[in-house]
């Protein structure tokens, strides 16, 4: 009964902090552009050093 008093407060904490950075980073605009990235690779550059 202990443990389950130590780590439900350790696991709700750690699932409040994934859940502030998730919408941290869709407030950053993290996921405005799903497609681009997907798109970006196929496309071929001739840029070579």
């Amino acid at each position: 009964m202990n443990s389950i008093a130590i780590m439900l407060p350790i696991a709700l904490g750690m699932g409040l902090f994934g859940l502030a950075a998730f919408f941290w980073a869709l407030k950053r605009g993290q996921f405005g552009d799903l497609d681009g990235a997907a798109a970006r690779i196929l496309i071929e550059e001739d840029d070579e050093l």
